[in-house]
């Protein structure tokens, strides 16, 4: 079934009560008090008719990974368990990250760094193989989405979209965040946001559904596209759960994206996706169908999972599938060119955890999923969590960078004797 919301330009009934407000930057880009944060959406203990079945934010006090409270020193990464195939090698390439999340990489090979449980946005500069870090933003919440396009650095928070211009020309100085959107309701379950430039010179920007299972908001579940300047913005892909990475195919220019699925329906069901939009509107059957060919025991009563766009591939179950990105480099053997690297940042509720690796995704040449395998791996030991991968990026020379937010650090894979060069 292909379904296309109405576009948000006001935000509808659904989110006329919403009177989000713009955060703490923008109070001080005006000299004026903060403004209190947007009220938190409430969350069910549970799901609805099902008590035995713990929400999301539940689920953080049963079986959570926590992540160490600061960053490890660049001698206790575990580099040398990590595994990656013949001919190529895993280094550092930045530590001392504290909860390292998205990459993006700025015209000037300025490589950005976001946080999700932290409240930063971080700064690498490469000179001469030499890097540093330093925090260019602080004081947002969840600024887990960052997309970067002619000078200007977007960042995605929890309840709003900014962004800081000539931001390379001024690191040392950076300015102010300047709020341009902020039409998102504000809730912990799945509320922080993936961001990225698409094709068109647009943002497109993840809007989670804020529970582990429910009839989402129309504002939510979905992946939300915008201009430059925070208007049109508009639904182009619904039932979503929550996509933590996608990008586009390097030649055909339709996107792909990761999707997490439920929760404490099994340990081995449902998996997470890989899906491909089409075109524009297409629902992919959250919360009614998952994986493709699974219907929901609460939701999806009198549905059926061909009403829906079937994922591509299925990535494991409660794997944690997260940053993907196309290998468009030239380093890595011609396999790789224009296949798809993905992020699985580690099962938390299973018996026997999956994940913690990065894979690498063959597609034949109709776009269409060949064969998937595993690329980076070790971060997983003895069922627990050395590190936890979470953004994969693609370097001007080829080679691939992967944030870690359980280290705090962002390794580089290369192939062949390649030495390490900027964006």
């Amino acid at each position: 079934m292909t379904s296309l919301l109405p576009r948000l330009g006001g935000l509808a009934a659904a989110t006329a009560g919403m009177l989000l407000l713009a955060g703490p930057a923008a109070a001080q880009q005006s000299g004026q008090p903060a403004a209190p944060a947007p009220s938190m959406q409430p969350q069910p203990t549970t799901v609805p008719g099902r008590p035995d079945i713990p929400n999301a934010e539940v689920n953080q006090q049963l079986r959570g990974v926590p992540s160490p409270p600061a960053a490890a020193p660049a001698d206790k990464l575990p580099t040398a368990q990590l595994t990656v195939p013949k001919g190529f090698k895993v280094e550092v390439y930045v530590s001392g990250v504290a909860n390292a999340r998205s990459l993006r990489f700025g015209d000037k090979g300025t490589l950005f760094v976001s946080n999700r449980n932290l409240d930063k946005v971080w700064a690498v500069t490469d000179r001469n193989g030499k890097r540093e870090a330093k925090v260019i933003a602080s004081g947002l919440d969840r600024p887990n989405g960052l997309a970067f396009h002619n000078g200007t650095l977007y960042i995605a928070e929890g309840t709003q979209i900014s962004k800081l211009e000539k931001i390379e020309d001024n690191l040392d100085n950076p300015p102010k965040p300047v709020v341009i959107y902020k039409d998102f309701l504000n809730h912990q379950s799945h509320g922080w946001k993936f961001m990225a430039l698409g094709p068109d010179n647009k943002l497109y920007v993840n809007v989670g559904s804020p529970c582990n299972i429910c009839e989402p908001p129309k504002t939510n579940g979905q992946i939300r596209r915008l201009n430059l300047d925070g208007t049109g913005a508009e639904p182009y892909a619904i039932g979503v759960r929550n996509s933590v990475g996608f990008d586009w195919h390097p030649v055909t220019k339709e996107l792909y994206f990761t999707d997490n699925g439920r929760d404490w329906l099994s340990e081995d069901l449902p998996e997470d996706e890989l899906n491909r939009v089409t075109k524009m509107g297409q629902h992919f059957g959250f919360p009614y169908c998952h994986q493709g060919d699974f219907t929901d025991r609460e939701m999806g009563w009198g549905r059926s999972c061909d009403e829906f766009v079937k994922p591509v591939a299925k990535l494991g179950p409660h794997s944690a599938a997260l940053g993907m990105r196309f290998y468009t480099g030239s380093m890595f053997p011609a396999k790789y060119k224009n296949g798809i690297f993905i992020a699985r940042h580690g099962s938390w509720n299973r018996t026997k955890k999956i994940g913690g690796d990065v894979i690498f995704v063959t597609l034949n040449r109709d776009g269409t999923v060949k064969s998937w395998e595993p690329f980076m791996t070790g971060f997983l030991q003895n069922n627990n969590y050395i590190g936890r991968p979470v953004d994969v990026q693609v370097m001007k020379d080829g080679s691939l960078l992967v944030s870690d937010d359980y280290t705090g650090a962002v390794y580089r894979v290369s192939y062949g004797n390649a030495r390490v060069a900027g964006r």
